[in-house]
């Protein structure tokens, strides 16, 4: 299929793709689960409705409203050497496992006496603010952009967390604080304690998965027939496991799990069908415990090649979509 990131498909269903948060890791399991849907579905993610990303999702959209296809994603993945140039330069300047000295001060302890946020929004403002270089986004988001305003896509969307108050901004959606696509990639990417806050129009903002997983009710406005899911930080398998593995399990992996729950619930109450695809329990045995681990990429890639077919097959059965067209 051919990318149409700029004009309108004919058909009748509106399908979003909402890709969640999941570091280094993430980012791999889900380059694999991408090729499942395209397979099942004989559908290219770039003729979504709608997008809408999550830190590491938020480089999907990127990539995916600038016309980058699935098969590009997959050959950077392998390190293909016929694979596109930014692509390649993208994955050798990814941060390493290890996150480097934070400066001095925390985020924004207000945040941790708000009862009413998630309780992951409410630990990142007594993070210390991280020491990262995110570089490696602001060359990614000009080398597809090449300086536009905004992705090439009427409805791609960046999601941060305002670190003010702890709510979330969908940046590229109708009311959102405006940025440019470097901007807004670098927000959805700023894990507290790793990379600094980024500040657009006087307003700091930090990672999305600081406030949700996946943010896939943002999609509820734009009134879709179907969304797929893809959240590699969640899983509806999750054993407590072992040692830092059971720790980063009870920590991140429980809370963003429940509460891409209770969105999704949402959606499909309000009518929509959903199609969820997340981590299975052999893909988090070979991720481990640290998401930024780059010596376990290529390992959860083959992880998740299998898996995540698996995964579709078993939820379309459950979840059946719509096979016409899509349009947006």
């Amino acid at each position: 299929m051919t990318s149409n990131v700029t004009g309108a498909a004919p058909g009748s269903i509106r399908r979003g793709l909402a890709i969640g948060c999941g570091g280094t890791l993430g980012f791999a399991w889900t380059v694999a689960a991408l090729a499942a849907v395209q397979e099942a579905l004989d559908w290219d993610p770039r003729e979504a409705t709608a997008l809408i990303g999550t830190s590491a999702g938020a480089e999907f959209v990127t990539m995916l409203a600038s016309g980058v296809s699935v098969a590009d994603m997959i050959a950077m993945q392998l390190g293909d050497p016929t694979a596109r140039p930014e692509l390649r330069k993208h994955l050798r300047s990814a941060p390493g496992r290890i996150p480097p000295l934070p400066r001095l001060g925390i985020g924004n302890p207000r945040l941790a006496l708000q009862r009413d946020l998630p309780i992951l929004s409410r630990l990142s403002g007594i993070a210390p603010v991280g020491g990262g270089d995110q570089t490696w986004l602001t060359e990614l988001a000009d080398a597809l952009t090449r300086g536009d305003a905004w992705l090439p896509h009427p409805h791609a969307y960046l999601a941060a967390m305002d670190y003010r108050t702890g709510g979330r901004v969908a940046f590229g959606s109708p009311g959102a604080p405006k940025a440019t696509p470097a901007q807004a990639l670098r927000a959805s990417w700023a894990i507290p304690g790793w990379f600094p806050p980024v500040t657009i129009n006087g307003t700091r903002y930090v990672d999305g998965g600081a406030s949700s997983t996946a943010s896939v009710d943002l999609l509820l406005p734009l009134e879709l027939d179907e969304i797929i899911v893809l959240a590699p930080m969640a899983s509806r398998d999750l054993r407590p496991g072992r040692g830092a593995a059971r720790v980063e399990r009870a920590a991140l992996r429980s809370p963003m799990s429940q509460g891409l729950d209770r969105e999704i619930e949402v959606v499909r109450r309000a009518g929509t069908t959903v199609l969820r695809i997340d981590a299975t329990d052999q893909d988090l045995a070979v991720m481990g415990a640290n998401f930024m681990d780059n010596r376990r990429r290529l390992a959860t890639f083959e992880s998740s090649l299998r898996t995540t077919r698996a995964s579709v097959a078993r939820e379309l059965k459950l979840s059946p979509l719509q096979t016409p067209e899509v349009t947006r």
